[in-house]
């Protein structure tokens, strides 16, 4: 007994104890994954924010925190309802109309050869089952509205009152399950410190990526503008393989509506895009190099989809870097590579 004890009362022991713990919790909890994972990233981003604005400001007013956060809440809030009541029925309906419409134009245009073979391609990874997913999806909105409004209050009142969170969180640290409040600290500040900024960075590329390839699609004079924004924007939350995926659709939309001259167009223009991101825009965001091998990547988004679905092809690659944070594996380049 002596020895288990002792064996338990290691550092490294206690540390993977509770680390096991800790994914066993969310484990039993993954019916409520879209909801911890949305309550995190709002937080998160929100809290960044809240920095920002507040350490602006200061230079010219001192402005407090806290009106800080329920103003950026009241303009979260009415962008949302802006947004739900004069965009959200456009964007349903474009997604509705573009993914019935591409499988009418993939299965009716047997007469075009070209068509025919992207057809029979797409039909080896069965293509209807990923549309009729996004269809799903967008029924499936009032669900997420009402986890969205959760996710809105529960993120307002932890940044309303972080301070006082903190101190009350920290009475633990002298209770009798002191110890695992020790571990589960260190985990948090190295959780939020690398999977929080490689989340952070993921969303400003996302964004990026998403203005300036709505903005060339526009200019070709793409249909489903809408819908497209949204596509756009969540395959660009997926690291690299986020691009591949999108050359499908939008190749196969340029098709439809103006022939190879504009499927070429589109091409040149997403690999533009891809390369400021690349060599312009990762650079500024991250401050040090972080890159991971590509065979790295695609082979932690295919084992972070299947056990994690959708989500984890957006948090496989944070989730690997915070893995690889607790084991301090230097990620960063080292002179010579490229």
């Amino acid at each position: 007994m002596e020895s288990l004890r002792a064996f338990f009362a290691q550092p490294a022991v206690r540390r993977l104890s509770v680390l096991l713990l800790v994914a066993l919790l969310l484990f039993s909890l993954r019916h409520m994954l879209n909801l911890l994972l949305l309550l995190f990233l709002v937080t998160f981003v929100m809290g960044r924010l809240q920095q920002l604005v507040t350490n602006g400001l200061s230079r010219f007013i001192r402005v407090s925190p806290t009106l800080v956060v329920v103003a950026l809440y009241v303009i979260l809030v009415a962008a949302l309802v802006l947004a739900i009541s004069n965009y959200v029925p456009k964007i349903v309906n474009q997604v509705i109309e573009m993914v019935n419409n591409l499988i009418r134009f993939l299965s009716s245009s047997s007469n075009d050869e070209t068509v025919r073979k992207i057809g029979e391609a797409l039909n080896k990874v069965d293509y209807r089952a990923y549309l009729g997913s996004a269809i799903d999806y967008i029924k499936k909105l009032g669900s997420w509205l009402e986890i969205i409004l959760i996710v809105l209050l529960l993120s307002f009142f932890f940044l309303l009152q972080k301070n006082k969170i903190i101190q009350f969180t920290e009475k633990f640290r002298s209770s009798k399950i002191g110890w695992i409040y020790a571990e589960l600290a260190y985990f948090g500040r190295r959780f939020a410190s690398s999977f929080g900024k490689v989340v952070e960075v993921q969303l400003l590329i996302a964004v990026f990526n998403t203005v300036l390839t709505i903005l060339g699609l526009w200019i070709l004079g793409f249909p489903y503008l809408f819908a497209l924004t949204i596509m756009v924007f969540l395959l660009s939350l997926i690291p690299v393989a986020g691009v591949v995926i999108s050359f499908i659709p939008l190749s196969v939309i340029g098709y439809q509506a103006g022939g190879f001259p504009l499927v070429l167009w589109t091409v040149a223009i997403i690999l533009i895009i891809h390369a400021l991101e690349t060599y312009v825009l990762n650079p500024r965001l991250y401050a040090h190099k972080t890159k991971l091998p590509m065979f790295y990547t695609f082979i932690v988004l295919i084992f972070a989809q299947h056990y994690l679905g959708v989500w984890g092809l957006i948090i496989g690659i944070p989730i690997f870097m915070f893995l690889l944070d607790l084991a301090e594996v230097d990620t960063q380049d080292t002179p010579g590579q490229g």
